[in-house]
């Protein structure tokens, strides 16, 4: 077990480095998300296969938790790979190599370092689950499938409502407040975090005391979307580019966890 996990963050590093390669020499970095995705996603499947009884034989846990990660990784790299196809810079990226400056090369490559660890732990939380020893699949495999499907459902929804309103020339320079948009500012990065709940609730069971590493996934990523590389650096860049429609936006509608819209003073004030 301990060289299958030294060898998927070694496999991590190399594909992170290999996303800093493609971004030096494209400019593109949209290219960085699309290989984290597959990485993680290959990391988490390979791990989630790995023999957990002597007879070498897979348990229908460890097949269903392999089946959710693989369809995880297809579905969102292969949205960011075409959304990446042909674009510039993500403005999340590109503040950042702004900022860094002559010193771009060396901080981005430590920063996809960073997140090749991040994408490790996720990959190990799927192991965790995984490697749940009870017989048979459970009441609690199937609420964390469920869970796992209602999320890939939401993100997908999210990330089309989004696609065809900027495909809309009528909507150029405005804010998405459509559909899912309008309970939530970044509806598609709540349904990620979403899909990462769905493995601790696999994997913690009695007294399988490496179940609740599982939760390392779902805390990981609530933290990097809503108060490191998801959120405030977009945000930070739609202000900058929307200005008062953006503020008036943030001021009815949540951030992160859906809700009803909430009317600010300023729309509820007489004109």
């Amino acid at each position: 077990m301990l060289t299958a996990i030294a060898a998927a963050a070694f496999f991590m590093s190399v594909a992170m480095t290999l996303a800093w390669a493609i971004q030096r020499k494209t400019g593109n970095s949209g290219w960085i998300d699309t290989v984290w995705s597959f990485a993680v996603g290959a990391a988490a499947f390979a791990l989630s296969l790995a023999p957990v009884t002597t007879s070498n034989a897979l348990t229908s846990r460890q097949l269903l938790v392999a089946s959710l990660v693989a369809i995880w990784a297809a579905r969102l790299g292969g949205y960011i790979a075409f959304r990446s196809a042909g674009s510039a810079e993500d403005p999340r990226y590109a503040s950042l190599v702004q900022e860094w400056g002559a010193d771009a090369g060396r901080r981005l490559f430590l920063f996809l370092q960073a997140q090749a660890v991040a994408g490790l732990i996720l990959a190990l939380s799927v192991f965790a689950a995984a490697q749940n020893p009870a017989s048979g699949l459970t009441v609690q495999d199937y609420v964390g499938a469920a869970i796992f499907l209602i999320a890939l459902g939401g993100a997908a929804l999210s990330d089309d409502q989004l696609r065809r309103f900027r495909a809309d020339p009528a909507n150029r320079g405005k804010i998405c407040d459509a559909g899912l948009w309008s309970w939530s500012r970044h509806p598609n990065y709540f349904f990620e975090w979403l899909g990462w709940v769905a493995y601790p609730v696999i994997a913690i069971s009695g007294g399988y005391v490496w179940g609740y590493a599982a939760l390392a996934a779902p805390i990981l990523m609530y933290v990097l979307l809503v108060h490191v590389s998801g959120i405030p650096p977009l945000e930070a860049h739609m202000l900058r580019s929307r200005g008062k429609a953006f503020e008036d936006y943030r001021a009815r509608v949540n951030a992160f966890f859906p809700g009803p819209p909430q009317r600010s003073e300023r729309s509820s004030s007489p004109s």
